[in-house]
């Protein structure tokens, strides 16, 4: 894409953005404006009203000035829940307590609700972070008239600042008046840090009796490798769906996406992808071959989802996949392509265009997979750049040169020693990712 397309793309994410926040943005927050990723889709795309659920968002002052920072999902009588969570042994308050709702046992036909902040992650607060998980969950409850089992929180942003849960519960009866089925786009928004767009996506499904929909929002930016789920992701159906039924679907399609993505080889405390079905499809209950086509839809929104995460990376200027093949095993496979996709020295020098292929043979060298010099083979697309263990003696480095200019890249490993492969996402690393982090805190 040329640089004066991806800036008009972005140009118009970003007045699509300012319209969903209510207008254009005060000139205060103008002047510090995060520039939208040039790999941002055109625009949030539009999402089919999903029966039983409905959304809101609200501005209460957590950390962010004028704009969106809290939003709530309500969820009908019937709907089944499904969760998978980070594994960080430092995960957040509200990490641990989603994980305790699932688990409990709710009375039949119970209604649910998800609260998510955006702005401070109340992750390493002590005993303070579960009071407030307490409170909120508890007023939310309260104002729905659900077991508080069955509210679902998550917050995101700073480590280790107690959360001011009383400006959240405060503006829990205005959330409650403003929940409308259409407000999904407000939702995604809402939850947003360091993002630059928000994401969403969506698929339908025909079953026997009529159309199943899937629509999903998600946020993610930075601190990004993934470890049994993602960042916030949630994902909401109309499917008729056994609980059990959508928790292993949910459970072995993560690996494949929102596992296979990594920004900057760091995982967050608060990672949090939540999937919800409410069973308001005219279609019969999902059963053989309309459970499979559900299976591929989900996985595919799951998929879209969590690209958009790694094209909305700190700073990302390249979208990048990593196909790795001829592993000894499926373990060996996964070290070698993350560290491809982890390795600094990898990402600048795709941040600056430069095909140094020999940085990915050193990556290879230290993932702890097996590999052997003489089997090596490497590609940039269609490129064939080194094999036999040395450079292909027909590559030009003009043309690898020249590929490198490409917004979106794949680069292709064989490592001649089995059939195990494995396929992950990444972006370049770039000196705004510094510029980000340098001052998050402040």
């Amino acid at each position: 894409m040329a640089k004066k397309d991806w800036k008009a793309k972005a140009k118009a994410l970003k007045k699509q953005i300012e319209a969903l926040m209510g207008g254009a943005a005060p000139a205060a927050a103008a002047k510090s404006a995060k520039p939208v990723s040039p790999l941002a889709p055109a625009a949030f795309p539009a999402l089919p009203h999903i029966a039983g659920v409905e959304f809101a968002a609200i501005e209460a002052g957590i950390k962010y000035q004028n704009r969106k920072d809290v939003m709530l999902v309500r969820l009908c009588g019937g709907t089944q829940m499904a969760g998978v969570f980070t594994r960080s042994t430092t995960r957040s308050a509200c990490v641990r307590a989603c994980q305790d709702s699932l688990a409990a046992k709710v009375p039949a036909g119970a209604g649910a609700a998800i609260l998510v902040n955006s702005g401070n992650s109340n992750a390493f607060t002590g005993a303070a972070g579960d009071r407030s998980v307490s409170a909120i969950t508890t007023a939310v409850a309260d104002a729905l008239g659900l077991p508080a089992a069955r509210v679902f929180t998550s917050s995101t942003g700073v480590i280790g600042e107690p959360l001011p849960h009383d400006k959240i519960t405060a503006i829990v009866p205005e959330l409650v008046k403003g929940l409308r089925g259409d407000a999904i786009d407000m939702a995604a928004l809402a939850m947003m840090t360091t993002d630059t767009f928000p994401k969403g996506a969506a698929a339908t499904v025909q079953a026997e009796g009529g159309v199943v929909n899937i629509a999903g929002i998600a946020k993610g930016s930075g601190m990004i490798a993934p470890d049994m789920a993602t960042m916030l992701v949630y994902i909401f159906t109309d499917a008729k769906i056994s609980a059990a039924n959508l928790q292993k679907i949910l459970s072995r399609n993560v690996e494949g996406t929102f596992n296979s993505i990594t920004v900057d080889s760091d995982t967050s405390t608060s990672d949090t992808l939540l999937l919800a079905a409410t069973g308001m499809s005219p279609a019969a209950e999902l059963k053989g071959e309309a459970l499979k086509a559900f299976e591929a839809a989900l996985r595919g929104v799951m998929a879209n989802l969590a690209h958009q995460v790694v094209r909305d990376g700190e700073g990302a200027r390249k979208f990048v996949e990593v196909r790795l093949t001829g592993a000894a095993s499926d373990h060996d496979a996964k070290l070698a392509a993350f560290a491809i996709a982890n390795s600094p020295l990898v990402k600048t020098a795709i941040a600056g265009e430069d095909p140094n292929w020999g940085r990915i043979v050193a990556a290879i060298g230290k993932s702890g997979a097996a590999a052997e010099r003489d089997r090596l083979t490497i590609k940039f697309g269609d490129i064939l750049v080194a094999q036999k263990g040395w450079r292909n003696p027909r590559y030009r480095e003009e043309d690898g040169a020249a590929y490198m200019k490409q917004p979106e890249l794949v680069i292709a490993v064989d490592l001649g020693m089995g059939r195990a492969k494995r396929t992950v996402w990444t972006c370049d690393l770039t000196s705004r990712y510094i510029e980000i982090n340098a001052d998050y805190r402040s």
